[in-house]
C-alpha cells in the first residue's frame, strides 16, 4: 500500500537499530544487497530475439525488501543482450510515479514492470498503457482493474502464514505440546496482506487443534517489533512459538528476546532476509525458519515482460501465451535447506 515508514536509528541493549518498513505492500532501505543472478536456461526462450525495451517503475529503496526488487529486477535484465532496461527514478510519492509511468507510456516502450505504491491510485495510468498497446506486468501490490495488466505476479499471503503455521503446529506436536501459548507479531493490522498472513496462519494452526494466544501489529519497523515484542514477552511468562510477519522488523523483535533472556520457544519468521537465514544457519537463536515472500519476484517479472514484449510462452507449458496469473509459493526455510536459500535472501 502506500504507507511509507521512515528509517531510523534507537538503542536496544546497547546497540544501536535501525527503524525500517518491509514487506510487500510497504514501499521499502537504500539498497544494501547485492540481487542474486539467476542463471538461464540453456537454449529455447533465452536465445537471443527481437529486441524490446521494457520499462521499470517501483518505489523508493527505504527498506531491505524494495531494495532487493529493484535490484533483482536490473540483473536479470543484464542477463539478456535483447534487452533494454529502462528503470525511471524510484518515488514514494504517488504523483510522481504517475508522471513517471507517463513518461515510459511516451517512450513507447515494449512493456512495462509496475509495482505500484498503491494499486488504486495507480490504476488508471496502468490502464492508459494498455490502452497504449503496452503490456503490463504488474508486481506484487495488484492494480483493482484486470484491464490494466497483462500478467499479474507476486507472492502469496495466505500461503505465508500457512507455511509458518504447520512449521510451528508440527513442532508443537512432535513435542507433546498441549494448550500452546502461541504469539504473532503482525506488520499492519489494517493491511489487507497482513490479514491474508493471520488468517492463513490461524487455518493451519486449527489443523492441529491450536489457536493464537495473542497477536499484536508492528507497523514493519525495528523500532515497533522491539517494542511490542518487549511487551508481549512481560505478559506471558511462558511462550511456546511466536510467529513474527516480517524479517526486517524481526531484527528489532529478536534484540527485544535477547535481551529478556527468553528462549523457551520457537520462533518463526517471515520475507526470507539474508539477516534471518544466517541466525536460522547459526543455531544459536530461537529463530528456527521463516517463510518466503521473495523479492526474487522483480527477477521473474522482468523475464515474463520479455516473453510477452517477444510474442512468446513459457517453454515449460502447453499454452502459447504467459498466464495471466502467477502466485510464487510461500517456501519454509529451516537449517536443514537454508544453505540452498541464502544467495536469495536481502539485507534488511
Amino acid at each position: 500500500m502506500s504507507e511509507n515508514v521512515a528509517r531510523r536509528g534507537f538503542l536496544v541493549g546497547g546497540a544501536v537499530l535501525l527503524a525500517a518498513g518491509c514487506t510487500s505492500n510497504e514501499p521499502a532501505a537504500a539498497p544494501s544487497s547485492a540481487a542474486p543472478v539467476p542463471s538461464p536456461a540453456a537454449g529455447g526462450n533465452d536465445e537471443p530475439g527481437q529486441k524490446v525495451t521494457i520499462g521499470f517503475s517501483a518505489p523508493a529503496a527505504d527498506h531491505g525488501w524494495i531494495a532487493a526488487i529493484a535490484k533483482n529486477a536490473e540483473s536479470a535484465a543484464k542477463q539478456y543482450a535483447d534487452i533494454d532496461f529502462k528503470p525511471v527514478e524510484p518515488t514514494n510519492d504517488i504523483n510522481q510515479q504517475i508522471s513517471a509511468v507517463e513518461s515510459l507510456i511516451a517512450a513507447k516502450v515494449n512493456a512495462l514492470v509496475i509495482l505500484p505504491n498503491d494499486g488504486q491510485q495507480l490504476n488508471q495510468v496502468a490502464l492508459q498503457a494498455a490502452q497504449a498497446g503496452i503490456p503490463v506486468i504488474n508486481l506484487d501490490r495488484v492494480f483493482p482493474d484486470k484491464l490494466a495488466y497483462r500478467t499479474w505476479i507476486g507472492g502469496d499471503n495466505y500461503g505465508m502464514g500457512v507455511a509458518a503455521g504447520h512449521y510451528i503446529g508440527k513442532q508443537l506436536k512432535d513435542k507433546g505440546v498441549a494448550n500452546p501459548v502461541i504469539v504473532e507479531i503482525q506488520g499492519i493490522a489494517t493491511l489487507p496482506l497482513t490479514q491474508d498472513r493471520s488468517k492463513g496462519f490461524a487455518d493451519a494452526l486449527k489443523t492441529y487443534g491450536f489457536s493464537v494466544t495473542a497477536k499484536q501489529d508492528a507497523k514493519f519497523t525495528v523500532e515497533t517489533g522491539n517494542q511490542v515484542a518487549t511487551s508481549l514477552l512481560q505478559a506471558h511468562k511462558k511462550i511456546d512459538a511466536l510467529w513474527n510477519h516480517d524479517d526486517d522488523q524481526g531484527v528489532g523483535v529478536l534484540a527485544a528476546i535477547k535481551e529478556a533472556g527468553r528462549d523457551e520457544f520457537v520462533m518463526v519468521g517471515g520475507a526470507g532476509s539474508l539477516n534471518a537465514m544466517k541466525e536460522i544457519q547459526a543455531g544459536t537463536s530461537v529463530l528456527k525458519a521463516t517463510v518466503t515472500y521473495s523479492p526474487t519476484m522483480a527477477s521473474s517479472a522482468v523475464k515474463l515482460a520479455r516473453l510477452i514484449a517477444q510474442g512468446k510462452g513459457m517453454s515449460d507449458l502447453v499454452e502459447n501465451q504467459v498466464p495471466q496469473s502467477i502466485t510464487l509459493a510461500s517456501e519454509t526455510i529451516t537449517k536443514e535447506n537454508v544453505d540452498k536459500y541464502l544467495a536469495l535472501g536481502f539485507e534488511s
